[in-house]
């Protein structure tokens, strides 16, 4: 997968690794999921539920830009969500069928963005603005990155896709 891929190919790809890591998340213990990736960082039943807004608010960032001329979308304060929804009590269940469920239907509409639709800019919160496809683009190399840290780096098929750092540069 490269950022030349199309969208389609991106649709396909992100329900190729919802399979896989729902596959490698049923071996995970419970006590594997309450435990933090990393000292001083989230459990990765927080990362997931981390996840699970990331999937609600890219999908509906995408599906406002495929019908406007162009979209202006409020940032995310994840640690402040993951706080307050409780991620580290949810429940397993609830947060990969939800996360999954979220990434399907994402997959879908990722591979229904018209061409024509492609470059629709997008800016949301302070970070620079982005087209819908880099938007697109962009939304699943974060996923895994914390997919990276939930089950590392060997556990899921990796895109290779770069993140964009706050300034808008690849890292």
């Amino acid at each position: 997968m490269t950022e030349s891929s199309t969208l389609q190919e991106l649709g396909a790809h992100l329900a190729a690794l919802t399979e896989s890591v729902e596959a490698r998340a049923a071996v995970m213990s419970e006590s594997e999921w309450r435990q933090p990736y990393a000292p001083g960082k989230w459990t990765r039943a927080e990362t997931l539920g981390h996840l699970v807004d990331s999937a609600a608010q890219n999908h509906q960032r995408i599906a406002r830009a495929m019908h406007s001329d162009s979209l202006a979308a409020s940032g995310y304060d994840g640690a402040a969500q993951v706080r307050a929804q409780r991620y580290a009590e949810a429940p397993l269940a609830l947060l990969l069928d939800s996360w999954a469920g979220q990434n399907r239907l994402l997959g879908f509409v990722l591979a229904q963005i018209p061409p024509a639709k492609e470059e629709t800019p997008c800016s949301v919160g302070s970070a620079p603005a982005m087209s819908l496809r880099d938007l697109a683009f962009d939304y699943v190399a974060h996923l895994e990155h914390h997919l990276r840290q939930i089950f590392g780096n060997e556990a899921i098929a990796y895109s290779g896709l770069a993140r964009r750092t706050a300034a808008g540069r690849k890292p």
